[in-house]
């Protein structure tokens, strides 16, 4: 919800939302994520908590991720992240 102002806003982003199912992580999933931080430092990639965490779940529930950090296409190098790329242009 952070960089979207007034109350219109807020409502159209949480009726999108609405329609994506919520992931609760788990102890395991923390656990994993921990051990998947440490496996990217390894492989000289820093990855943050949370960054973890969530790439964590995308694995976990063999989940695509559709982001525009680019710091989850270093993740997906060490770990078996699948992180969304558009289409090549022919």
């Amino acid at each position: 919800m952070q960089g979207f102002a007034g109350p219109k806003a807020r409502e159209q982003i949480l009726e999108r939302f609405a329609a994506l199912p919520l992931l609760i992580p788990g102890r395991q999933d923390h656990v994993d994520a921990a051990e998947l931080r440490n496996v990217c430092r390894r492989g000289g990639v820093q990855a943050g908590t949370i960054d973890a965490l969530i790439a964590q779940l995308c694995i976990r529930h063999a989940l695509t991720l559709l982001t525009v950090d680019h710091d989850f296409h270093h993740m997906a190098r060490m770990v078996p992240l699948q992180v969304w790329q558009p289409p090549a242009h022919r």
